[in-house]
This record gives C-alpha cells, structure tokens and sequence, in this order.
C-alpha cells in the first residue's frame, strides 16, 4: 500500500475523479493506485472541503456500483452511446 503523502498531486487528482465518479468502483482504483477504500476516503476526507466530503460520503455510502461486491454485474459501465474512441463521433443537439 502507498502511503497518501507520496503520491504526487495529478494523481491524488485523478484518484479523487474516479472516487467522486458513481460508476467507478473502489477494487478498480485500488488495482489502479493500490489504495483500499479506507485509504481512498482518507484521501477525500483530507483534499476536500468538509461539506464536499460529507456529501460525497453520504452518497457512496453503500452504493452498489462503488462496491463491487454488490454489484449486479461484475462487467464495467459502458453507456449504449459510447463507442469504440477511434471512432467516437457522438453528433450535437
């Protein structure tokens, strides 16, 4: 396990989009960045305003798409208008 003080600051970032992120779950930052949830949420707890990070924490909170062993599909989310990005041409409204 990494210790927080070590990572530099583009990856704290990138590791706080994905927790904030619905359908990323906590096994896939940990195989990503080697952190647990409970180093993740001490990571948000200490980058984010208290407000943020209760509202965060509220709603991750038990989420099945957070844990992955509650989720209904072991398989990641792919939005039905996701393609594959060579040919991701998604027309404007």
């Amino acid at each position: 396990m990494k210790q927080i003080d070590q990572l530099t600051e583009s990856v704290k970032d990138r590791i706080i989009e994905m927790a904030w992120e619905d359908r990323t779950p906590f096994d896939v930052i940990y195989k990503q960045f080697d952190l647990s949830e409970s180093e993740v949420i001490k990571l948000m707890r200490r980058e984010m305003k208290p407000s943020s990070f209760k509202m965060w924490r509220k709603r991750v909170q038990g989420r099945k798409t957070k844990h992955g062993a509650k989720s209904v599909s072991p398989h990641r989310f792919k939005s039905s208008r996701q393609r594959i990005i060579s040919g991701n041409k998604v027309s404007k409204r």
